[in-house]
This record gives C-alpha cells, sequence and structure tokens, in this order.
C-alpha cells in the first residue's frame, strides 16, 4: 500500500530545468568562485591598465628612443635560441605563466565547472566558437575591400592578421563588469568567465596551428618527458615551488625550440594538473588545482601581464601614427571585429542556442543583458596584442597599426558596453535585496536554498 503522504524530494540534476533554462542561476559555489576571480581580475585589469597608460606615454614622450632601446635590448644565451629582447621575453616567458592560469581555469571548468555539464556547456562554446568566427570573418572581409588594387602578396600580408580580434582580454573584460555590473546577476559574470576561458582555449590553438612556421618533433617529443615529470610530481602532492619550477622550465624551453609559440607550454602545464571534482564541489575544501592557481594568479594578474602589455602597448601616436593606422586595412579590420564581429557572434551563438534547442533565457534576464555581454566581450588585448606580434613582427609598422585597432577597438566596445549595461545596473539594483537575503544568517543566501514543504499530519 502506498504512502498516502510522501515526503517530496529534491530534483536531480537532470531534472532541474536547467536544460532548458539559459544563463540561469549557478551553484553557490560556482557564484563564489567568481565572486572572488571577479575581486581578483578587477585588481590585476586595473594594474595592466596603468602599465598601457604608461607604455603609451612613454612611446610618445620626448623619451620615446629609450622605450623602443629598453624594449629591444636582448638576453639570455644563445643556446637553445634564448638570446630574446625584452619585449620577446615578456611576450614568450611571462605570458606562459598566465596561459598556465588559464590552463587549469579550463581544466577546472570542464572537470568540475559548468563546462563539465554538456547542457550548460553548449552555451559557452557555441558563443565562444561564433564570437571567433565572425570577427575573423569581418576582419578579412574588412581588409580585403580596403585592399583593393592592391598585390596579391600584400592582400596576403594583411590577412595574416584574421585572429587578432577573436581573443577577449578576462582580466580587463571583468575589471569593466565589476565596476559598471555591481548588481547584475552573478549568471552573467559566470556565463563571461566561462566564454572566455573557451575563448584563450581556441586562441591558443590558433597560435599553436596557425603562426608556428617550422616544428622539431624532436624538441617537441623532448617536452613530453619534463611535462610527465611536472603531472607525477602532482600526482604525487609535491607542490614544492623550487621543485615544480624544474620540469616547468624545462618544458618551456623545450617547446620554446621546438618552434611552437613557448605560451602553449604554459596551457599544458595548467591542463596536466589534477582535479578532484569531489573537492572541488565541497565549498569548505581546498582542491590542489585551486591552491596552485591562487599561488600563481597573483604573478600572473600582478606582474607578468602588466609587464608584457608595458612592452607591447607602446605604440608611436604623434608624428601622424595614428592617421596612418586609420588607413590600415589591418587596423581597421581588427576595429570591425572587435566591436561588430565579436558583438555579433556572442549574441548570435547565445540566440542559436536558444533557437534550436527550445531553451528560453532564464526569467531572471533579459536579452538586453546578453547584448550588453556580447559587447563587452570585444575588449580585447593581451592575446590579441601577442597575435598581433606573431602576424606583423615584433615592432614592425603594421604591428603598430594594429595595436592601435586593438586599443581603439577595445576602448569602443569598453564605452559601449557601459552604456548598455549601466542601464540594467540599475534595474537590478531593484532585486537586489531579495536575492542577497540571508534570513537564516548562515552565509549562503537563501535563493541558493530550497525549503522543502513538510508533509502533513493526518488528522
Amino acid at each position: 500500500m502506498s504512502d498516502p503522504h510522501p515526503t517530496p524530494t529534491p530534483p536531480t540534476p537532470a531534472d532541474d530545468g536547467a536544460g532548458n533554462t539559459l544563463l540561469g542561476r549557478g551553484s553557490w559555489r560556482e557564484v563564489r568562485y567568481v565572486a572572488d576571480l571577479l575581486r581578483a581580475e578587477t585588481v590585476g585589469g586595473a594594474i595592466l591598465l596603468a602599465a598601457a597608460v604608461a607604455a603609451l606615454a612613454w612611446a610618445n614622450s620626448p623619451w620615446r628612443d629609450g622605450y623602443a632601446a629598453l624594449r629591444d635590448t636582448v638576453i639570455g644565451p644563445q643556446a637553445l635560441h634564448l638570446d630574446l629582447s625584452l619585449g620577446a621575453w615578456a611576450a614568450d616567458g611571462l605570458l606562459a605563466v598566465f596561459f598556465l592560469v588559464a590552463g587549469i581555469e579550463l581544466k577546472r571548468e570542464f572537470v568540475a565547472g559548468d563546462l563539465s555539464d554538456r547542457r550548460k556547456a553548449a552555451l559557452p562554446i557555441a558563443a565562444a566558437v561564433c564570437g571567433v568566427a565572425l570577427p575573423a570573418i569581418l576582419y578579412v572581409g574588412t581588409a580585403t575591400l580596403m585592399s583593393r588594387g592592391e598585390s596579391a602578396s600584400e592582400l596576403g600580408g594583411v590577412l595574416r592578421g584574421w585572429a587578432i580580434p577573436t581573443a577577449t582580454d578576462i582580466a580587463f573584460a571583468l575589471a569593466v563588469l565589476a565596476v559598471i555590473g555591481t548588481h547584475l546577476p552573478s549568471a552573467l559574470r559566470s556565463f563571461l568567465l566561462t566564454l572566455a576561458v573557451v575563448d584563450d582555449l581556441i586562441a591558443i590553438t590558433i597560435i599553436a596551428v596557425f603562426y608556428t612556421d617550422t616544428v622539431s618533433l624532436l624538441w617537441l617529443l623532448a617536452a613530453v618527458l619534463p611535462l610527465a615529470a611536472w603531472r607525477l610530481l602532482l600526482k604525487r602532492k609535491i607542490t614544492n615551488p623550487f621543485v615544480l619550477a624544474v620540469p616547468a622550465l624545462l618544458a618551456w624551453v623545450f617547446v620554446h625550440s621546438s618552434g611552437v609559440h613557448a605560451t602553449v607550454a604554459g596551457v599544458l602545464l595548467g591542463l596536466l594538473v589534477p582535479v578532484n571534482r569531489e573537492i572541488e564541489d565541497d565549498p569548505d575544501r581546498q582542491s590542489l588545482a585551486e591552491r596552485i592557481e591562487h599561488k600563481i594568479r597573483p604573478f600572473s594578474a600582478g606582474f607578468a601581464v602588466p609587464v608584457f602589455a608595458f612592452f607591447a602597448a607602446g605604440v608611436t601616436v604623434v608624428g601622424g601614427g595614428f592617421g596612418e593606422a586609420l588607413r590600415d586595412a589591418a587596423a581597421i579590420g581588427v576595429v570591425v571585429g572587435l566591436v561588430v564581429g565579436k558583438t555579433v557572434g556572442v549574441l548570435g551563438g547565445t540566440w542559436a542556442v536558444a533557437r534550436f534547442t527550445r531553451a528560453e533565457l532564464d526569467e531572471d534576464l533579459a536579452w538586453t543583458d546578453v547584448f550588453g555581454l556580447s559587447v563587452l566581450s570585444g575588449v580585447g588585448f593581451t592575446v590579441s596584442l601577442l597575435v598581433g606580434e606573431l602576424a606583423f613582427g615584433t615592432g614592425s609598422e603594421r604591428d603598430d597599426h594594429v595595436k592601435l585597432g586593438v586599443l581603439c577597438g577595445s576602448l569602443i566596445a569598453a564605452l559601449l558596453a557601459t552604456v548598455v549595461l549601466r542601464m540594467r545596473n540599475r534595474h537590478y539594483r531593484l532585486v537586489e535585496a531579495r536575492e542577497t537575503a540571508d534570513r537564516d544568517h548562515d552565509g549562503i543566501p537563501d535563493v541558493y536554498e530550497v525549503s522543502w514543504p513538510q508533509p502533513e499530519r493526518p488528522a
């Protein structure tokens, strides 16, 4: 005989409705992670901006020759082609640390984050892919139209920069979002973070495949040994930084010597960090991957990326440099790709998921929110500047032009996103009290807790 008053049971993840909802509220663990990361990236974004402004000021001052001399100063042994300029050391060496952190983020997202759920992963992956493809297409189309009458070789040179507007700078984008979107739903911030993580994966794949001229398989095979040692040390819980630095540096040197861009070594090291989903899901425990990420991120955000920005963003504007950039098809293609391509690509990818999966946008959000976030994804900086150097050569005239394109496109995207998201922020300020209420004072907002009705007692 069945119980006439069965006790309700919580729904399983499979039937919680997430499969039919886009950008729904994430778990409390995910919200806390995004909030912590937002604070860290906000500081990093401010330092990054200061470094870029300092570089621009110096490069356009009467002492601009000193900036160029510093950037082009060569240090390091000639063995293994390590006699590099300071600018190259920043791009090849310091950015490897940035991509190491990105690799750890990727691993955590695919194992324990939103990307581990195929339904939740479909949205940011589709948005990221469209947000990479459309800017590249618009860059090629714009550059081709502006290069009419030029030779095939000249057009081919311009088209080498097709991947420049495809990347979103997570530090800058999150910094802008932190300033203008203090009351925006956490789902939007989580979406931007996940989108940027997938974006980084696509970007490093593009660098490895399309911007590698010659590859030495022998050096790549040699890199397997230190990578395996790195993995083995972490599996055995050996986290002494001096011990881990040995295989990490060897892997970087071998990948650099192979002809593949050295930042690929950083991603590989990050992906090899063990991730335990059970520990990751426990908000009261800190996993090995999380500890390593927290130790490295301050150096990456506070030093490595700003130093790269300092050497990469110093482009001369005075003396006709800006006017020349406006006439360069590559620079205009970058601006169009970042401002238009990113916006339409990310928004279109999100709409396509909704259209073809019959999913609906979360009831707490509006498509205006997605539009504002799509515009914000056009803030490209770190990886865009790196791809520009790989495409046209560090310090070349066209490299300087595309740097201006990256800076202008990112600024336009940030300003447009500010207009849209500030309006939405005022709307969400009105509902913040309901979202953050914690009446039982357990440290977890009530909206993340479900109270199941108790069965009525029979009379």
